[in-house]
């Protein structure tokens, strides 16, 4: 798997894979991850690769020529390498793009990569990104100084997925969004001391008991999720994946508190 990524800030990326334990997928090289400074491809003295946009307004537009040497650049390199990998997707980090979330980052840590491109001011010029973009990703309703960041959360996502990555293999399988767990989010996790500032570890959790050990987390998986992200259990339940059980817990959640009413 490689990702080549197209950024005038690259020095951003290397704590993000020195650091950490996702440094593994890099160091072991189950994650490839190419660098390309975009003003290596800009022409002038100052390496330029960006201009004022047409209409007027503010801020600045990012040059579709020096974008497409570093793309031609960054196809012939993995043609040179390996002719399969060239088509692999363009993506562009932009608020217009399709949300990440767990299933495509699952998705893009199975595949044979991409070409990122960390964009900078006011965007690209369109005619760029219609000619060669072929993805736009979103990290949600709000706006970056960069893509760079965006494109560290996605490489840190799928690089977590790697095999031999996190010390438990099976640890991920229950994070927040997994399938494993329906698409619920996980439940509270506790560690010692038993008793921390008068506040003690909940007795089932200390039972030994797994199976009302998972009756528990399962339950606190449905009340966070019920609380803070109802819109995740309604799509469990469109899926099918809410049991009898299930239900009849968040029937109670749900239930109405009957009011006392006082008459005359």
């Amino acid at each position: 798997m490689r990702f080549d990524v197209i950024t005038l800030f690259p020095e951003l990326f290397a704590p993000f894979v020195t650091s950490g334990i996702n440094r593994r997928a890099f160091e072991t090289g189950a994650i490839e991850l190419k660098l390309w400074h975009l003003r290596d491809f800009a022409d002038g003295t100052y390496r330029r690769v960006d201009d004022r946009p047409f209409g007027g307004g503010p801020g600045m537009v990012m040059l579709a020529e020096p974008l497409e040497k570093c793309l031609q650049a960054i196809r012939q390199d993995r043609l040179n390498l390996e002719a399969s990998e060239n088509a692999v997707p363009v993506v562009l980090f932009s608020p217009i793009g399709q949300a990440l979330n767990h299933a495509g980052v699952e998705a893009w840590s199975q595949s044979a990569g991409a070409i990122l491109i960390c964009g900078r001011y006011e965007g690209l010029d369109q005619r760029f990104i219609d000619a060669h973009v072929t993805a736009q990703i979103s990290l949600g309703d709000f706006v970056l100084s960069g893509g760079e960041i965006a494109a560290i959360a996605l490489l840190d996502a799928v690089a977590r997925l790697q095999p031999g990555v996190l010390n438990d293999q099976g640890s991920h399988q229950m994070d927040s969004f997994n399938p494993a767990l329906d698409g619920l989010l996980d439940c509270g996790h506790y560690t010692r001391p038993e008793v921390w500032g008068g506040l003690t570890v909940p007795p089932v959790l200390m039972s030994g008991h797994h199976a009302e050990i998972a009756i528990w987390r399962r339950q606190q998986s449905l009340l966070l999720t019920q609380l803070h992200r109802p819109d995740l259990i309604d799509a469990a339940r469109f899926q099918g994946k809410l049991n009898a059980k299930d239900e009849n817990f968040l029937s109670h959640l749900n239930a109405p508190k009957q009011a006392n009413i006082q008459t005359d």
